[in-house]
């Protein structure tokens, strides 16, 4: 009787401990964010992106392809100050379901993407970010998750100052 005792106090102990960390585990619930399944995006996304990375010559040439359109995902506000022309803007916050489906209606869009951390020399537009914080990489899989496949990312660090890419800004000077 005794070795029963100690055995289901036991068994008690375990599964107290095993629940205390499965609280632990998953903090507090919300439906609405899932990080496993995020990661799970993210590593198929990054399989995904593997072939899909351009050197500045075949951005260029991709992005001169009927349909495709250039993605900047940077704030209205660098965007406006500095961009690839012909680009579009949206900002990585306002991606949702809806303004994607606006943009691209058809999943099969061919999207070129680029970020902060293509350019160099000019950090009022292209302000650096860690790397592994990259624009590029949130962006990339989020439009993975969507859905969006036909993607492709600028690959290299270009100098903002000679690079072949036409970089343009949308702000107006006032006066001279």
């Amino acid at each position: 009787m005794r070795k029963i005792s100690v055995l289901a106090a036991m068994v008690i102990v375990l599964l107290s401990a095993a629940a205390g960390y499965a609280q632990r585990s998953d903090g507090i619930r919300n439906p609405a964010i899932d990080m496993d399944g995020f990661l799970k995006n993210a590593q198929a996304a990054s399989k995904h992106r593997e072939k899909r990375r351009l050197t500045e010559d075949q951005f260029i040439a991709m992005s001169k392809e009927p349909g495709v359109v250039i993605l900047d995902a940077r704030s209205k506000e660098k965007f406006d100050e500095l961009h690839i022309n012909g680009a579009v803007n949206l900002s990585f916050p306002d991606i949702t379901v809806d303004s994607l489906a606006t943009l691209f209606p058809d999943k099969n869009t061919k999207i070129l993407i680029y970020c902060n951390n293509n350019f160099e020399n000019e950090p009022a537009a292209f302000p650096t970010k860690v790397a592994t914080a990259s624009l590029n990489l949130s962006t990339y899989i989020s439009l993975y998750t969507y859905g969006y496949r036909n993607v492709y990312e600028l690959g290299p660090l270009l100098d903002a100052k000679s690079t072949k890419l036409e970089l343009v800004s949308s702000v107006t000077s006032v006066g001279n």
